[in-house]
């Protein structure tokens, strides 16, 4: 598929962010992040009243105004001083030609490697911009918008947030009252520490075999089925991650000729979770990344999938109780950190076998009408470290599981029967 670069330019607030305002701290759970930049893509089918010169030229506009109410996205970050530059230099925008058809595109199986070309990329420095929109126009007028942005100042919840606020002021044409303006408190819950206090940034593991990434849909009728199986009563994600997570056991179990004990790190909103006064329109991260356990055995018995969300059901439950204690932020930071450095300690030991989820399931992204309709599918794109990612399936009820492993597990991963039988790729 050829992508064409037809233009770049800076897109700035359409109005000066104000003095007093161009200094934003970062929080210290900001702090904790890996320096890497979070992906959607949106797709669109072509609008019969709109051609893609004006849903451009809206697209533009409605940026620049929107920027407005969420001007730290338009700032750049100085990890030293521990604050964003609200100084307008502005979000990159990139308008592309796509040679061919959007439904041929989404037809069959999409080869996840080509959602590259459908999202910039820039090694992230001090003059980074903080996020990147890229307009992709196919040929028959159709759109995918893809919206990258720095996961140093913001959280998917918050990403979710600024992108329906964009999409609601495109499609009002300007900014009204239904549109979420952001709060900019957290720092004050959570203040930034320096370089003394040993804050790492948690990050995926790596190999030296190339990262395949691929995509599974297990529908809603499926999870229905899977559900059935554990006596539980788990939610979609927890029993989807569930029986991803024993497939990788397993997995694991067949390259190590013995099983080990098994570590799953998933991500978990604290937004209305914590004993803090936190608004909900908090501008930042305000998640964790938990961890559920399951003991290697003695290496002959089948892991069973009731087991599991038994286990990550459990892990679940305790961390939100024990994140509601609390009753200061620097408190829940050191939980925070005493929980991935105890993982990390692990893996380096090689004690573990360990694997990193992120969902974004039940996140508005569907809901997100720049005027010409919702999106008629969200996307992730392919990952450079070994993660599973999932999101939810056009109608809900289903999840998409993008699994990014390296090459020669993978391998065992799509010839495991359970997956054959609860899933298709595409």
């Amino acid at each position: 598929m050829k992508v064409e670069i037809l233009s770049k330019k800076l897109i700035k607030p359409a109005t000066p962010t104000l003095p007093h305002l161009r200094s934003l701290k970062v929080s210290s759970i900001d702090q904790l992040q890996a320096p890497i930049h979070g992906a959607f893509i949106l797709y669109y089918h072509a609008s019969n009243g709109n051609d893609n010169g004006e849903r451009s030229k809206r697209l533009e506009k409605s940026l620049s105004e929107i920027l407005t109410l969420y001007y730290p996205i338009a700032g750049r970050y100085i990890k030293d001083k521990q604050m964003i530059d609200c100084n307008d230099e502005g979000v990159e925008y990139i308008e592309a030609q796509v040679g061919g058809l959007l439904a041929q595109f989404l037809e069959g199986e999409v080869k996840v490697e080509v959602l590259n070309y459908l999202v910039p990329y820039k090694m992230p420095s001090a003059t980074t911009p903080l996020a990147f929109v890229q307009v992709n126009k196919f040929e028959c007028g159709g759109l995918a918008i893809s919206l990258l942005i720095s996961h140093n100042i913001l959280d998917g919840t918050a990403a979710c947030m600024f992108l329906n606020a964009w999409s609601n002021a495109c499609k009002a044409s300007g900014i009204n009252n239904e549109i979420v303006r952001p709060t900019f408190d957290l720092a004050s819950y959570f203040p930034p520490k320096d370089n003394n206090y040993n804050i790492t940034a948690m990050k995926p593991k790596r190999h030296g075999a190339p990262i395949i990434t691929k995509r599974f849909v297990i529908n809603g009728a499926v999870i229905s089925n899977l559900k059935a199986i554990t006596k539980h009563q788990p939610s979609r994600v927890v029993v989807v991650t569930s029986f991803l997570w024993k497939i990788l056991i397993d997995v694991a179990q067949a390259r190590n000729g013995h099983s080990r004990t098994s570590i799953i790190c998933y991500s978990l909103s604290l937004r209305g979770k914590t004993a803090l006064p936190i608004p909900d329109n908090s501008f930042g991260n305000l998640y964790m990344v938990a961890k559920a356990r399951f003991g290697g055995g003695d290496g002959e018995s089948k892991v069973k999938l009731d087991e599991l969300v038994g286990s990550l059901n459990d892990s679940i439950r305790n961390t939100l109780a024990d994140y509601m204690k609390p009753k200061n932020g620097d408190d829940l930071v050191s939980m925070m950190i005493d929980s991935m450095r105890e993982v990390q300690e692990e893996v380096e030991r090689g004690e573990v076998d360990s694997y990193t989820f992120t969902s974004w399931c039940r996140f508005p992204l569907y809901e997100a009408d720049f005027g010409w309709g919702k999106p008629i599918w969200v996307s992730s794109k392919p990952k450079p470290v070994e993660m599973v990612s999932m999101n939810d399936t056009k109608d809900g009820d289903g999840i998409e599981a993008w699994v990014s492993l390296n090459e020669n597990d993978m391998l065992l991963f799509l010839n495991h029967p359970e997956l054959k039988a609860f899933s298709y790729q595409i």
